[in-house]
């Protein structure tokens, strides 16, 4: 997937967030959002590694050696921005203080059970605060492939890759359509440009309804 379609996924999340909310954005796709941000809204972006307060990704160039997310990317901090240790980081989680989490994912059920930590057989650092942030967050913001590289379905009926936590995604955003889960239903509510209704029914192993009022993004 290109970088232009990254970042259309990541503008159309940066839409969800409102003013003055508190956001934890995972690595990958999600760490675009800020770059899409409206200028007037006053949010803080947090991450698990100790910052409240990202700004935009800064220019080539301008990275500072010592301030990075949760992936080891270089960030920017934003006015009254601070800096904790991981475990103030992971309290500010647990306690609930979290409005969105916008989080990468392998698997998606139609029940909203996320799966992204692992993929069995391969090696990993670890699920990082991905628990946490699935169980404890308000809202659980999902962006990912609709498709992984062998062309199979990343919405499935149920995730057969080891579960991060259960019932806990909101919206799902991929690089085909938008998707919400209501009363633990799949709901298509969105379709980006080229696709059609079809093509992602045909891409798409979770079985899922079709909002009324569905929107053919053209952007």
């Amino acid at each position: 997937m290109g970088i232009e379609m990254k970042n259309k996924m990541a503008k159309r999340a940066a839409k969800e967030i409102k003013n003055n909310m508190v956001v934890n954005l995972g690595i990958g796709i999600p760490s675009l959002v800020p770059n899409h941000l409206d200028s007037d809204k006053n949010v803080l972006f947090h991450a698990e590694n100790g910052i409240v307060g990202m700004g935009r990704a800064p220019t080539h160039g301008e990275e500072d050696e010592n301030l990075c997310n949760a992936g080891g990317f270089p960030v920017s901090l934003v006015e009254g921005g601070s800096y904790c240790d991981s475990c103030i980081a992971f309290a500010i989680i647990r306690r609930g203080i979290i409005d969105f989490t916008i989080l990468g994912a392998l698997q998606v059920s139609e029940q909203g059970d996320l799966a992204n930590w692992i993929i069995p057989g391969k090696k990993v650092p670890g699920m990082g605060g991905a628990t946490e942030l699935a169980n404890k967050s308000k809202k659980v913001i999902v962006l990912m492939t609709h498709c992984d590289k062998k062309g199979r379905s990343k919405l499935v009926k149920e995730c057969d890759l080891p579960i991060t936590a259960k019932k806990c995604v909101d919206l799902i955003i991929t690089d085909q359509a938008v998707f919400s889960i209501r009363e633990q239903k799949l709901w298509l509510t969105e379709i980006f440009s080229p696709f059609t209704i079809e093509e992602v029914r045909k891409n798409t192993e979770a079985s899922f309804c079709i909002d009324e009022n569905v929107i053919h993004n053209k952007e």
